[in-house]
């Protein structure tokens, strides 16, 4: 059956603000839903609140709406627009409540809209605990043990009747909100009203926990003609208890025996049926005994393209929004194309001759004194993927992308050895317990002990040991006496030339010369869904040890772009919107393209963002591997946040040209001695300033200064450890943490401006002319971070005299460094004086946020500009919008409830959203205006 041609024109609506729970895995839905729906000749209107994504970009979308997500902007768009159809699988939990309610009042009905992709009555048994299970009874799919309760009384009998150990899931929340893991009397009365508050209708689910059982999810899609795909099994790597996007998952399933696969198979598309009559995209969970008899109990089906979707399309290449968007407008699977082997239709199920390891990446310190422990409430902010030939490559790859100064699992000399602590940590997960699995079996606990207390299959526990094994044999041997097949053996295991060296005793570049004399070198194989089985179209690779290398080089020109990594909070998708953008703009330039990253949620490691992907860890040595092997112009590092620019020095050192500006005037930029200098000789004001390599020079040089004082490390981003002192004790102590946590780090000692306005620009400079593209002020004074303050574009009460100051300074600032491309710097004014807080010669997290604004490519026009392909004068920009935009932060302190949420100079929020006005008399800048000057008051 061709698609339905009666629709016309579809509203997809987004998932707003990045939170913990629903982050940029929606954007990457969005966009590519989006982008799928055009190719049919459809208009696309989008509805989102988020700046910072590629979705609300007029490179996606035919009509994009940044406003807030709520049926009164619903209502102005069917006004304006004749909506044929809305998709809210795309936008996770936000945009299915919001298309319930708009049909609740009726809107869609008035104004003739229909609903694709998933039904209402779908919706409304899967996020309705009660009715939900009371239909997995009458198909006969067997459930723990569980009862709804809607007031704390009845929560109470329920939990007089199953006992202890109890799973409490408030219906119709995100991220597991407010579900906890309850094995006490003590804690349950706490925790049952606390879910009974968070839940929408006042009602949470109470199951007897499945303690120790196995946890898998199955991706499915479905079309109108009933025929159902299974697209991808993921395990589980942590048992039943921690929320699958706290858990290290794998794919495809590794303990699973093909029976129990096979049953499980059948209980999806059973399950899926039921809830039903949609066609599109379903994620549905199961829990596993751990024993022979591997008997299945269903969890919970979600009716939506979820947050396991984007990993299991990156997994096996077949693009899950893309085809389920498709399917919503009237097709069949046999009618659709697989994007890959162009040669397959769609109903073709992925086959892996690979694996993938997920690692959750977590922000814990970003919230001190906080709950670490993991379980079934999701505390994660972003995630990695590994891809390799087997699990314990893919688990040593992912280890090497998540950027927490580990060189992989193990091999760095950074293990613990404290029994005690282990033990602990095995029995109380939080996001190390990976890595304490490793230490216990290092230091000799019994595998029975390890089990116990965690539950984790034996399988993957034999998989770690086998690594350690293999690290004592390397141990017994320095690196001329190394044979080649147990080298060989360690690369094809994923540890990296550090974790080699470390174990040989010797350095990294030793190891890597001695890799090549052998000829052990990287290959590169195609992630193609069919385990060549056919020829796979699409350049999307990952890298291993073997003997056939899958990625031809081409003779064209060549430019790479280094993605972020994982997202964390002071580095999250405004730095894939720059990425995408990059590229999208290098492949107007004639450039072949190609992109390194390791995120599963981004849309810059779609597979046709880039002309070539390589799903690789944003690591050295994997790095420098492909450009050894792709042999480009140059390396674009200053469009993917911190994560790029600290390879910056390593691409300087070995010759490797960076695009735009130079590592020289990075690092100019960074060090705060040399900038500073650079200031003074420029006659442009600056707080005084110090920088110190220990308390005893701190504490001296505050003599010098005076409190209060701004302390921070240097090369670090989102104010990570960044703190206001105001007395010696304060300052001695911050110092001896950032010393004791970032050894041989320089750090940062600023007279602190109290009271003083701040306020931003970015800007972008071809080395001699300069274009500034936004200055902000923030509503905040100096000392709340950048990226938790309110900012507002253009300043809301700065005169033109404070105005010329910031854009003179911006000009000279951005010249004299030799900036090629874009530049942030940040002011704090006082007595109508603009001082420089820093200067950043890349792209910023406000970037995206002033192009929505404005409605300009501004990164495209930089990334041009670093490729030498046009100067800032052949630009004529025209802002499209008046009035004002205001960048709203958003935090997820619902997560973490014990913390303390006072602001700071350290970054905290996970997301932003973005509102425009016409004036200042708008009733929503006066509120907030005056909430936060209220709160800061107190």
């Amino acid at each position: 059956m061709p698609r339905d041609k009666s629709i016309r024109s579809v509203l997809i609506i987004g998932s707003g603000p990045i939170v913990i729970g629903q982050a940029c895995e929606f954007d990457y839905s969005g966009s590519q839903a989006a982008r799928s729906l055009r190719e049919e000749g459809i208009e696309v209107t989008l509805i989102n609140s988020n700046p910072a994504t590629i979705m609300t970009d007029k490179v996606v979308a035919d009509n994009v709406y940044l406003l807030p997500l709520e049926p009164a902007s619903i209502q102005q768009i069917l006004e304006q627009h004749n909506i044929d159809a809305v998709l809210p699988t795309m936008g996770g939990q936000t945009a299915l409540n919001l298309a319930i309610q708009c049909q609740e009042m009726g809107m869609w009905e008035e104004f003739g809209v229909r609903m694709v992709g998933v039904d209402i009555q779908a919706i409304e048994i899967t996020e309705n605990r009660e009715a939900f299970r009371n239909l997995m009874g009458e198909i006969g799919i067997p459930m723990a043990p569980q009862e709804t309760a809607k007031s704390f009384l009845e929560g109470k009998e329920i939990a007089q009747k199953f006992g202890f150990p109890l799973c409490i899931r408030p219906s119709y929340t995100l991220g597991g909100s407010g579900a906890a893991l309850v094995h006490t009397q003590a804690e349950y009365d706490k925790l049952l009203t606390r879910g009974l508050h968070l839940s929408p209708i006042h009602e949470v689910m109470i199951d007897k926990a499945l303690m120790g059982w196995k946890e898998y999810e199955l991706e499915l899609l479905r079309d109108k003609n009933d025929n159902v795909t299974i697209i991808c099994s993921i395990e589980n790597f942590d048992p039943i208890g921690i929320h699958t996007g706290d858990s290290i998952t794998v794919a495809p399933a590794m303990t699973l025996s093909d029976t129990t696969y096979q049953r499980m198979r059948d209980m999806a598309i059973k399950m899926m049926r039921a809830i039903g009559n949609f066609a599109g995209g379903c994620n549905v969970q199961f829990a596993v005994s751990p024993d022979d008899k591997e008997d299945i109990i269903a969890i919970e089906i979600n009716p939506r393209v979820s947050r396991s979707s984007a990993l299991a399309s990156k997994a096996t290449g077949y693009p899950i929004a893309k085809i389920a968007s498709k399917l919503a407008i009237g097709y069949h699977l046999d009618e659709l194309q697989n994007q890959i082997t162009k040669s397959t239709s769609a109903v073709f199920e992925p086959t892996l001759d690979y694996v993938i390891v997920k690692i959750p990446r977590w922000n814990f310190d970003k919230f001190p004194g906080s709950n670490r422990e993991i379980g079934l409430q999701m505390k994660s902010v972003g995630e990695v993927m590994g891809i390799g030939r087997s699990f314990q490559e893919a688990l040593q790859k992912a280890c090497q992308s998540l950027e927490i100064n580990r060189n992989g699992l193990g091999a760095d000399g950074k293990e613990l050895r404290d029994q005690d602590q282990i033990l602990n940590s095995l029995e109380r997960p939080s996001w190390n317990r990976l890595f304490h699995i490793y230490d216990a079996i290092k230091l000799g606990i019994p595998f029975k002990t390890i089990q116990e207390k965690t539950k984790i299959d034996f399988w993957f526990l034999r998989q770690i040991e086998e690594l350690i094994m293999l690290e004592r044999k390397i141990e017994k041997y320095n690196l001329e006496s190394l044979p080649r097949e147990l080298f060989f053996e360690a690369k094809q295991k994923g540890y990296a030339d550090r974790q080699i060296a470390h174990l040989l005793r010797c350095l990294e570049s030793e190891v890597y010369k001695k890799r090549a004399e052998h000829g052990i070198k990287r290959v590169y194989k195609l992630v193609d869904t069919c385990a060549a089985e056919f020829e796979a179209k699409t350049p999307y690779y990952y890298s291993t040890f073997e003997f056939e290398n899958e990625s031809v080089v081409s003779d064209r020109k060549k430019v790479v772009v280094l993605g972020s990594g994982p997202n964390r909070i002071g580095q999250g998708i405004e730095f894939d919107y720059s990425c995408v953008h990059g590229v999208l703009a290098a492949k107007e330039c004639g450039y072949e393209t190609i992109m390194i990253n390791c995120n599963p949620e981004t849309v810059s490691t779609d597979f046709d963002t880039a002309d070539k992907l390589y799903f690789e860890p944003v690591f050295w040595e994997h790095i420098y591997d492909i450009i050894q092997h792709e042999k480009p112009e140059g390396v674009i590092v200053q469009l993917g946040g911190q994560t790029a620019l600290k390879l910056a020095a390593k691409l300087q050192k070995f010759g490797i040209k960076i695009i735009g500006t130079s590592y020289d005037s990075l690092d100019l930029a960074e060090d705060r001695g040399r900038f500073s200098n650079l200031l003074k000789d420029m006659n442009i004001p600056y707080p005084k300033f110090g920088v110190v390599e220990s308390a005893e020079q701190a504490i001296e040089l505050s003599k010098d200064l005076g409190f209060p004082l701004l302390v921070r490390p240097s090369y670090v981003l989102g104010g990570q450890k960044m703190k206001i002192v105001i007395n010696e004790n304060e300052l001695e102590q911050h110092v001896v943490n950032i010393l004791r946590d970032m050894p041989d780090n320089q750090i940062l000692l600023d007279h602190f401006l109290e009271g003083a306005i701040e306020a931003e620009a970015d800007a972008i400079c071809d080395g001699k002319d300069v274009y500034i593209i936004g200055i902000m002020q923030h509503i905040e004074p100096a000392g709340i971070h950048s990226g938790d303050s309110y900012a507002v574009l253009p300043p809301y009460n700065l005169g033109d005299f404070l105005i010329t100051q910031i854009e003179e300074h911006t000009k000279a600032i951005a010249v004299a460094l030799g900036t090629v491309g874009l530049i942030n710097i940040q002011f704090a004014i006082k007595n109508d004086t603009v001082y420089i807080i820093e200067a950043n010669p890349r792209a910023s997290r406000t970037v995206p946020f002033i192009a929505k604004a404005y409605d300009e490519p501004y990164v495209n026009f930089a990334t041009k500009v670093m490729l030498g392909e046009k100067k800032v004068k052949d630009f004529e920009f025209n802002p499209k919008r008046s009035g004002y935009a205001i960048k709203i932060p958003v935090f997820s302190y619902e997560k973490f409830p014990e913390v303390n949420k006072e602001l700071g100079p350290e970054m905290k929020s996970t997301g932003e959203a973005i509102r425009f006005i016409k004036d200042l008399r708008d009733p929503f800048f006066r509120q907030i205006y005056n909430e936060r000057n209220l709160y800061l008051s107190k």
